[in-house]
């Protein structure tokens, strides 16, 4: 059976969950080879191999971390020259997806970014991905070189499926451009102890109708209480309410949960784009003609502020 390449996203070998995911869609079209760049690889291995990694190449060096992403494709590209593999998967991510790109270009392949299923086909490895703010759902493979295909989080269950996992060393060679842009300082970014925004199984989203920075209180109270990430929209963003980071929507971050809860969100069109794939969506708006209504699985029409502490209470309570 083909080897499928799978790049793996870690802090310091402990495997972040879209990875895992890679691993069983890979599985569909092939013997899943993971990639690991960095330290920690002895302790991914287990992880990896539980998840059907038949093998791991290792690459530890400091140009992927001094560096940004060209190094990380100069293993890839070796890791291809090693195996010829019948696709490399990536995460989504921002960086994966320049990552991907950057590989496409090199191997005079085809790119498929932000993939949310895949498929085993007889010319090669089929994509399905959601366009058009979730519109349209379209499948389309690449018919050039060695596939390149970014996944979003949450498109499949990761499921164990135990395999050799054997750590192979992978040999890389640096190019010129490998040390371009260096990183020259580090800020941890502040825990809030809640999921990772595009990882959540569960997101609770504030918009304009939360009214400020200091009644965002609300949405943080639920989404504890459900164990979720927080959101908010561009409106609440760029009003300064809640930072960047956290945005949802085409300009910022693209989330697939399983449950998805708006709470005075409109529902435009930019917002839309970024959350539309959700499982389940719940809105709580005031405002009953609201285009957020329109796409959700359960609306309620009412004050946020009365409806989303009860909510809270309500889950607290189911909790014991």
């Amino acid at each position: 059976m083909a080897e499928v390449l799978v790049y793996v996203d870690h802090v310091d070998g402990a495997v972040r969950k879209p990875t895992l995911e890679l691993l069983t869609l890979a599985r569909r079209i092939g013997d899943p080879v993971a990639v690991h760049l960095g330290a920690g690889a002895d302790t991914a291995a287990a992880t990896l191999a539980e998840h059907g990694a038949v093998k791991v190449l290792a690459a530890d060096a400091p140009e992927f971390a001094d560096y940004l992403v060209v190094p990380k494709v100069d293993a890839l590209q070796a890791a291809c020259e090693s195996v010829s593999p019948a696709a490399v998967l990536v995460p989504s991510s921002a960086e994966g997806k320049e990552i991907a790109g950057r590989l496409a270009l090199r191997l005079g392949s085809g790119v498929i970014t932000d993939a949310v299923d895949l498929e085993a086909g007889a010319e090669g490895p089929v994509a399905t991905q959601s366009v058009f703010a979730a519109a349209f759902t379209t499948k389309s493979r690449i018919t050039k070189g060695t596939p390149v295909i970014t996944v979003k989080p949450n498109s499949v269950t990761p499921e164990a499926a135990p395999a050799a996992g054997t750590v192979e060393q992978l040999p890389v060679s640096f190019g010129e451009l490998a040390t371009g842009t260096k990183v020259v300082s580090r800020k941890e970014r502040e825990s809030t102890g809640r999921p990772e925004l595009t990882e959540a199984a569960i997101v609770v989203s504030g918009g304009r109708g939360v009214g400020g920075a200091e009644n965002f209180n609300v949405v943080e109270a639920l989404a504890d209480s459900l164990g979720a990430a927080v959101g908010a929209s561009r409106a609440a963003v760029d009003a300064g309410w809640y930072p960047h980071t956290s945005q949802v929507g085409q300009t910022g971050k693209t989330v697939s949960p399983q449950l998805y809860i708006a709470a005075g969100i409109s529902g435009a069109i930019q917002h839309r784009a970024g959350m539309q794939t959700s499982k389940t969506i719940v809105a709580v708006n005031k405002d009953a003609e609201a285009p957020i209504f329109d796409l959700v699985d359960y609306g309620v029409v009412g004050d946020l502020f009365e409806v989303v502490p009860q909510l809270t209470e309500a889950v607290k309570a189911r909790k014991g």
